[in-house]
């Protein structure tokens, strides 16, 4: 998988990108991430990209022009490269729909996603009805930009990758997966800790019991959690 990340604040994904999973997954090249300044599109030399909004209001909004300019360039270069090219482009964005593991699931299929990280008081609306594939929002709330949800994006996408995980069938045995359910509760070495013990049921190895009790275990805890997944 090929991403392609257009942003402001490039060294804002040098720590996250550089560790643990997606470090390992790009080492394999199982994933390419490249990190793009929007200003490389600025309309003139001293790299503005935003305006303000039409209309009056407070903060500055960015302009459709560099980020036209940017997708259409890294479209371009990318279709010469890749083999097959499945491609999407997500703009981030506290007004799209909420993000969810399917969604995850989803994105793991493209050869190429293209990640738009909004900022200041978001974007001029032609980006969503014109250029973005998708608009994505990962929670009920309002951040200063999309970088931190597009490390959200990336990471959750990146471990269904093929290859990544040690274990693939760990991603098919977690929260949300594969129903809507919250996972089950585990427990590891010591068997007592501070006094706090290990359901006992899951000390005597009879694998039908315990599987009834994990059921359980998740139907109990996202009724108290999450009872939304519910409805």
């Amino acid at each position: 998988m090929t991403v392609d990340i257009i942003t402001l604040f490039p060294d804002m994904f040098a720590g996250p990108f550089d560790e643990s999973m997606i470090k390992r997954a790009r080492e394999k090249g199982l994933v390419t991430i490249t990190f793009h300044n929007l200003r490389k599109w600025a309309i003139d030399e001293r790299g503005t990209v935003d305006d303000r909004p039409y209309g009056g209001g407070p903060g500055m909004l960015l302009r459709p022009e560099p980020l036209f300019d940017a997708v259409k360039e890294i479209k371009a270069n990318r279709s010469k490269e890749l083999k097959q090219y499945n491609a999407k482009t997500i703009l981030l964005d506290a007004g799209g729909r909420k993000y969810t593991q399917q969604t995850a699931q989803e994105f793991s299929q493209l050869d190429h996603i293209i990640l738009i990280c909004g900022h200041y008081e978001g974007v001029d609306y032609r980006v969503h009805e014109h250029l973005a594939d998708d608009v994505i929002s990962i929670g009920d709330y309002v951040l200063t930009g999309g970088e931190i949800p597009a490390m959200v994006v990336i990471d959750s996408v990146v471990r269904l990758l093929p290859g990544v995980l040690h274990k693939e069938e760990a991603t098919s045995l977690e929260s949300f997966q594969p129903s809507s359910l919250l996972e089950y509760p585990q427990y590891t070495r010591p068997e007592k800790f501070n006094d706090y013990v290990v359901p006992e049921i899951l000390l005597k190895g009879h694998h039908g019991q315990i599987d009834t009790w994990r059921k359980e275990q998740s139907l109990k805890r996202t009724r108290s959690n999450r009872s939304d997944l519910f409805t």
